[in-house]
């Protein structure tokens, strides 16, 4: 609580704003340096209120606000709490181990299966390779903090990576090493229900809520490089867009 309030008296020596205003970025602040830990309970309204000397409504007001923004999650009957989803902006062609970073979270995998082989019918109308062609596959678990997110499947063609060794934590600092990153990608997202398989490997339950997101990586010469299908956990992931008028 002491550094809450510290943050609170940094926030409010930056400008004049009104308390519950501090309160709100001082606990922004909080949140993002992990005072709270990921998916932790905030200390409640009441206790607040106490120790750093405001009112409930205060609290209260601030609290709200978090929770609109996304960022906290009210729980009735037990509190506040770090809101543990992650939202991946669907218009940026990012790798999840840069998504996870950028919110200070840390990235790792667990591989399932390593391989190189010849590309399949479906492969190859995908990437729009001959027949015979070289692949590399990629198939693991991807986690945050610990925490299993999704199952990723990924087929690279062998032309954009020197080796199968050369992907290491992120595939996509693997292929700029080799300069055949993305720069574009079509992705389509659908709904599913987690299969028996899916939810042990991601630990969860059979017939939970899940996201299938298929990506097709380009070049920058309309060369297709990666096809990738990775099924994410209903409850902890949410892809948003920004939309604008033509």
């Amino acid at each position: 609580m002491n550094q809450l309030a510290q943050l609170m008296q940094d926030t409010a020596g930056a400008g004049k704003l009104p308390l519950y205003q501090q309160l709100q970025r001082a606990l922004r602040q909080a949140i993002d340096q992990g005072l709270f830990g990921p998916a932790g309970a905030l200390p409640a309204e009441r206790q607040l209120a106490t120790e750093l000397a405001i009112s409930r409504i205060t609290v209260r007001k601030a609290i709200d606000a978090l929770v609109e923004e996304g960022l906290l999650v009210r729980r009735a009957g037990a509190g506040n709490f770090v809101n543990a989803r992650i939202e991946k902006n669907f218009a940026k062609l990012t790798s999840f181990s840069e998504d996870m970073r950028s919110r200070g979270r840390n990235p790792t995998s667990v591989w399932l299966k390593r391989s190189e082989g010849l590309v399949t019918p479906e492969e190859a109308l995908r990437l729009r390779l001959s027949p015979g062609a070289r692949v590399y596959r990629f198939n693991r678990i991807r986690y945050a903090d610990d925490v299993p997110m999704c199952l990723e499947y990924a087929t690279i063609a062998a032309t954009a990576l020197p080796s199968l060794d050369a992907v290491g934590t992120s595939m996509y600092e693997a292929l700029e090493a080799s300069g055949k990153r993305p720069v574009r990608a079509l992705q389509r997202l659908s709904a599913l229900l987690l299969n028996a398989e899916q939810a042990r490997l991601l630990a969860s339950q059979e017939g939970a809520a899940g996201l299938c997101v298929e990506r097709l990586g380009f070049l920058r010469d309309g060369q297709a490089v990666e096809f990738c299908r990775s099924y994410f956990r209903g409850d902890m992931y949410d892809f948003v867009a920004e939309l604008s008028a033509a």
